[in-house]
Formats: structure tokens, C-alpha cells, sequence
């Protein structure tokens, strides 16, 4: 999607504006108190004006939200929630195969820019979310908002300095770091392997778009810890469940949840850096 400067400030203001608005929802459907937030931001003229398909997506956009039902509250959330949904799908290819492949589990989906020698220190400012996709596309963080990181700031994770990144992490070839990506499909205790499943080919060509995005000469790091003797190793054909992993995640039980199991995928090129996490909890 051709995008100009005014088209994607637009864009993402909407974004913001919708999540905002979904997160406020869940919450009154939960019985909980929360601040809607009011009118949404209205875009520059010249971002909706126009033929092509931003202007047209912001003009959806925009007619969705006005016509979205504001009770009963789970009236609400549904309405707003597909509405985001739909328009982060709608926004990037590149959005819509990480919304095939990874909306569904407990995961950590975001791009940053490559701005240190050392990308560990890159991986970090995603981690404790101090930088934005370059491109303002698709990040996929449940927990942006959540309260336990008053206490972890990184919540979930509780990620070493930069200086321990390599004593955790081994490095993939291309067509494993492929396979661990699709892998975080299933659930940690899913009963329906990404192996076993029909849309398996679906979900691997969906994995390879994603990585895709950082170009040919990438490099694909793992904290699973089986991949220091096997850098090709075929995450999916092995399953989510028994992955053994060095620990990113942290320990506290915050919010009676506990993080016992994760595994991680680092994707490194010269412009970006990509976090791919998940995470089971219970």
C-alpha cells in the first residue's frame, strides 16, 4: 500500500486510538471500571481524500467506528476489536500473514531499527517497548498495558544486558528459523500440532513472509537450547510442547499468572531487528 507521510500519521493515530478504545471495552465487559476514550482524532484532509487504498482503508475505517454499537459492553468489544483487526489486516501483507499465524497465542510480535553495533542492544529497546516499527507496522504485544510491569518493566520479559544475549541464544539457518516461527502457532499445550494440521503449508509460507521482510542476508538467532547442536533443526516437526529454552522470561508471579515455558526467535539484518516470542503461562 502506497502511503504518504499525513496517510500513515493517520493510520496510526487510528490505531492507537482503536486499541485504546477495544482495551476500555474488555474491561467494562469484565465488570471493571475504565476511561473511554472519546472522539477519535481526526485525520489531515489530504489523508483521506484520494483514490488509492489508503485513503480508501482510512475512509473505512473511520465509517466503521462511527457505527460501533456502544453497548451491551460485549457488543462493544467485539465490534472494536474486529474493526482493529481488520484494519491492521488490511494495512500490510506483511500484517496480514502475522495476523494468520500468531494472533491467537500468547506471543511477542515487534520490529525496531538497527541502531547499535551490538543488536543486542536493539532487541532490548523492543523488549522495554522504547522504540516503534520503522515501517508502523503490525506489533503484536498483549501485555504493552499490563500492570505487572510496574514491578518488571520488561513484563513478560526479564531479558539479561546485552552482554549475556549470546550466552543464551544459538544461531539458525534460515529454513529452521522458518520452522520455529511457524511452531509458535500452536499452543504449549495444544493438541493440535502445527505438523498435524491441514493449513500446515499455510502457516510456513505465512512464517517465511514475515522473515522475509528482513532480507535475504539476515541472521536468526533461538534461546532454544537444542539448537546449539542442530542449527537446522525443524522446530515444527518437533512441536512446541518439551522445548527446552534459556530463560528471557521472568520468574515473578505476577497477576496469578506464572511464565513456565518460551521460546524465542531474533531476526537480524542491517536496517532492523524483529522479536518473535511465546510464551507459555499458566
Amino acid at each position: 500500500m502506497s502511503t504518504s507521510d499525513d496517510q500513515r500519521a493517520a493510520l496510526d493515530l487510528l490505531d492507537a486510538h482503536l486499541e485504546d478504545l477495544w482495551r476500555a471495552a474488555v474491561e467494562l465487559g469484565r465488570g471493571n471500571r475504565a476511561v473511554v476514550p472519546g472522539a477519535p482524532p481526526q485525520p489531515v484532509a489530504a489523508a483521506v481524500a484520494g483514490e488509492g487504498a489508503a485513503a480508501e482503508l482510512l475512509r473505512w475505517a473511520y465509517g466503521e467506528l462511527a457505527r460501533v454499537p456502544r453497548s451491551p459492553a460485549h457488543a462493544f468489544a467485539l465490534s472494536v476489536g474486529t474493526t482493529l483487526r481488520e484494519l491492521r489486516r488490511r494495512r500490510s501483507p506483511w500484517n496480514a500473514a502475522a495476523l494468520r499465524l500468531l494472533d491467537d497465542p500468547y506471543v511477542f510480535l515487534a520490529t525496531g531499527p538497527r541502531r547499535h553495533g551490538d543488536w543486542a542492544e536493539d532487541v532490548l529497546a523492543l523488549m522495554h517497548r522504547e522504540v516503534e516499527d520503522p515501517r508502523g507496522w503490525l506489533r503484536i504485544d498483549g501485555d504493552r498495558a499490563n500492570g505487572a510491569r510496574a514491578v518488571v518493566p520488561a513484563y513478560p520479559f526479564a531479558p539479561p544486558p546485552a552482554a549475556g544475549f549470546r550466552d543464551r541464544l544459538h544461531e539458525l539457518e534460515r529454513g529452521a528459523a522458518v520452522t520455529a516461527l511457524a511452531v509458535m502457532a500452536e499452543e504449549w499445550r495444544d493438541d493440535r500440532p502445527v505438523r498435524d494440521r491441514p493449513e500446515r503449508d499455510a502457516l510456513l509460507a505465512d512464517a517465511r513472509v514475515l522473515l522475509d521482510r528482513y532480507g535475504p542476508d539476515a541472521r536468526f538467532w533461538t534461546n532454544a537450547l537444542d539448537a546449539a547442536a542442530d542449527p537446522g533443526r525443524d522446530f515444527v516437526r518437533a512441536g512446541l510442547q518439551g522445548t527446552r529454552a534459556h530463560r528471557f522470561t521472568t520468574g515473578e508471579y505476577l497477576n496469578g499468572i506464572d511464565l513456565f515455558e518460551e521460546l524465542g526467535l531474533i531476526s537480524v539484518s542491517d536496517d532492523e531487528v524483529g522479536v518473535f516470542w511465546s510464551f507459555g503461562a499458566y
